[in-house]
């Protein structure tokens, strides 16, 4: 039904982007230094709007022009401010200008001595953006098909959504991909100023960075990618195989801690077969939210699992298995990421980033099959699946495919990754940071995003790289810092609201 078309869509876009360089740009287009008319935020007070104008195709900046929109803290000591560092907080979709301007920031060692520049990617937020039809975003569909029938309503529902989205968006609709984010991060560079970026990339904010350094090495001074995509991830199978056995992994964690933590709502009872019991129960259609009354399908419930799983908050996520399973309590009121709008960029951005091809209803389910016998208990990573589903029938072609990364004359670069990621699967640091030369930090605890995961460790080894460039020894680990209820986390750097890769 649309409703549940709506809310599944919402979840897999925030459940929470490769080649030779061009030539050089006009600076007319690109931005020059000292070029941003900074002007105080009307909707964020302390905080600094501003823009910069770049190409629409950067292979003919000759096509037209668009603006990426800026927000910027400055520095908290101008005495000891080394620079600007640029952010971005995944998604795709994610906003980076509006997450600063709603307090995102690192710790208060980077925030003294660095100006924090975010930047709402091409298509997103404040920049110039993608819009898609919303008829065509609303339409029901199915999104685990069932037979080959509905295999191809999904495919035709792509399709239009699609060609609404250029229909809409004119020529940028087709130009979302991240080596051209990659390039618009350059021009902000020199638009701030900066002689070399500085740069915090979490999530799909990672492949901007990974991509910055395969096409500016030399304009490198620090980029920290933290919870990392892997694009060297070449096929449908091997993508939906490795998110699914992520999140399998962390809900083994979660079944430990529920076992050891006496105040876990499921506390002493068998969490691996209740869970078990809640997926048979959806995927007959009969699994009911107590409040609502509403059937919740299987990927519903894979949602419930992604969205816990990102802080993670274990404490809620039992509280609400519990509920199913006992059929009484407010589930409704614990359902992750229900209450925020439906992110039209994602199959915009990912589509043009990632061909992973499924040809027929057979191909996809049995991939569905294979990862739901290698994890047993949460059966499909929803965000994975959504992401390739996604780009079944999607009309424009994938103009920044996948390869391995490929860094050459920058300077080193860290990577970090918690080791039970639902979202960015350890593996997929490892081998980003295999194939670039990066060093890895590992922080042996639970969620997406590592460095906002309150490791005293992670933060200063991370923050020691920002201010002077030196990198923790390879093969450094951060223990695990025990997660507790949403309400006992200790303060520090503030998250962005919302990422999903």
């Amino acid at each position: 039904m649309p409703g549940e078309s709506r809310r599944l869509l919402t979840a897999a876009a925030l459940t929470a982007v490769l080649g030779g360089s061009l030539a050089a740009t006009p600076a007319s287009a690109a931005g020059t230094p000292g070029s941003i008319d900074w002007q105080p935020c009307a909707d964020a007070p302390g905080v600094d709007c501003g823009s910069v104008t770049v190409p629409v195709d950067w292979a003919h900046p000759d096509r037209g022009t668009i603006s990426i929109a800026l927000a910027r803290r400055k520095a908290t000591d101008p005495q000891a401010r080394i620079g600007s560092i640029l952010m971005d907080p995944g998604g795709p979709g994610g906003a980076g200008a509006g997450e600063v301007k709603q307090g995102w920031a690192l710790s208060a060692e980077i925030t003294k001595r660095f100006d924090t520049v975010g930047f709402d990617p091409r298509g997103v937020g404040g920049s110039t953006q993608i819009k898609c039809g919303l008829a065509e975003v609303i339409a029901d569909h199915p999104q685990m098909p069932r037979d080959q029938s509905e295999f191809e309503q999904l495919a035709a529902y792509n399709r239009k959504l699609g060609e609404s989205c250029d229909r809409l968006s004119g020529p940028l609709g087709q130009f979302a991909d991240t080596k051209s984010v990659a390039r618009d991060m350059d021009a902000i560079r020199a638009a701030l100023g900066e002689r070399k970026l500085t740069y915090y990339g979490v999530s799909y904010g990672t492949l901007m960075g990974q991509q910055y350094a395969e096409l500016f090495p030399d304009k490198v001074r620090a980029l920290v990618l933290d919870s990392n995509m892997d694009h060297s991830q070449f096929t449908a199978f091997e993508f939906l195989d490795s998110e699914t056995q992520s999140v399998q992994a962390e809900f083994g964690e979660f079944v430990a801690w529920c076992g050891r933590t006496p105040s876990c709502a499921l506390h002493g009872r068998d969490v691996s077969k209740l869970t078990r019991d809640l997926q048979d129960k959806a995927a007959r259609g009969e699994l009911k939210d107590p409040q609502s009354g509403e059937v919740m399908m299987p990927l519903s419930l894979a949602s419930l699992f992604q969205g816990s799983f990102y802080g993670p908050d274990w404490d809620r996520l039992a509280k609400t298995l519990k509920a199913l399973a006992d059929g009484t309590g407010p589930a409704a009121a614990v359902k992750a990421k229900d209450d925020v709008g439906v992110n039209t960029v994602f199959q915009s951005v990912f589509c043009d980033d990632w061909r992973l091809p499924v040809h027929n209803f057979a191909e996809l389910e049995a991939y569905r099959r294979t990862a739901a016998a290698l994890a047993p208990d949460v059966k499909v990573n929803s965000l994975g699946w959504a992401a390739v589903t996604g780009c079944i029938g999607w009309p424009d072609r994938t103009s920044n495919p996948q390869h391995p990364l490929q860094v050459h004359g920058a300077p080193p670069l860290l990577m970090v990754s918690s080791r039970y990621d639902p979202a960015t699967p350890y593996a997929w640091s490892q081998a980003a940071a295999r194939q670039s030369g990066s060093t890895l930090l590992t922080y042996d605890g639970w969620g997406h995003g590592a460095y906002f995961k309150n490791s005293q460790c992670v933060i200063k080894a991370t923050d020691d790289y920002l201010i002077s460039g030196k990198l923790p020894a390879r093969g450094t680990h951060c223990a695990a810092v025990e997660p507790g209820t949403a309400q006992a986390r200790i303060a520090g750097p503030k998250p962005p609201s919302t990422i999903a890769f």
